[in-house]
């Protein structure tokens, strides 16, 4: 099964970059190319794309103002924005608007594809190295003011947290840290529960916000 992308991105040179590394893949075909958000929804109504690779800052309407007109209308092609380092506060309300994950534009080939992959699976693709730069900038609020309603998460729930918002399933994660796939999902049980939200997607956002990945 070929996966069908709409590549929304202003700038040329990256579009045609970001193209042409997806044609070297025989799974991963760009069915329609935009240079501005203003027509994604009728673009996804007529090419019925897996997946938007979406820039967040564009000069007519942004990657936000797309995530937000394609929520009115009940569009849920999943989203996978692409950033720079100085974007952090935008990232996170990207994710906040349905965004299902964030990369940076000058990943390599396997991370990308990686990160397509995961987000058609209904995983969530969250790099490392974003979270890092949006700690230290101070744009997701300090785990010292985390909201009294939410529960500490112990080491191993943390761990756990993480390996979720890297697009994980139950049975890696059990892989990964030795445990049961039992232990796992009542792990993660608790952490939706003491973070107050009712699925994945949810607590790794909550989670964002509070500083505590």
């Amino acid at each position: 099964m070929t996966i069908q992308v709409l590549l929304v991105e202003d700038q040329n040179l990256v579009r045609l970059g970001i193209c042409s590394l997806l044609e070297l893949t025989k799974e991963i075909k760009v069915v329609a190319q935009l240079s501005d958000g203003c027509d994604v929804n009728s673009v996804c109504s007529q090419y019925q794309p897996d997946i938007i690779l979406l820039d967040i800052r564009m000069p007519k309407t942004d990657g936000l103002t797309v995530l937000s007109n394609m929520k009115s209308v009940g569009l849920t092609v999943p989203v996978l924005v692409l950033t720079t380092f100085d974007e952090h506060d935008l990232v996170l309300k990207c994710m906040q608007f349905g965004a299902r994950g964030y990369l940076r534009k000058d990943v390599s080939l396997e991370s990308l594809i990686s990160a397509i992959r995961c987000i058609i699976n209904g995983e969530l693709w969250i790099q490392p190295a974003i979270t890092e730069q949006v700690h230290r900038h101070d744009l997701i609020a300090d785990i010292n003011l985390v909201n009294q309603s939410i529960e500490a998460l112990t080491s191993k729930e943390t761990q756990i947290l993480r390996l979720i918002a890297a697009g994980y399933s139950n049975h890696e994660i059990a892989q990964a840290v030795h445990k049961s796939d039992g232990t796992i999902r009542n792990a993660v049980s608790a952490i939706l529960a003491k973070l107050n939200v009712r699925d994945r997607t949810r607590a790794v956002i909550t989670a964002m916000e509070h500083g505590l990945i």
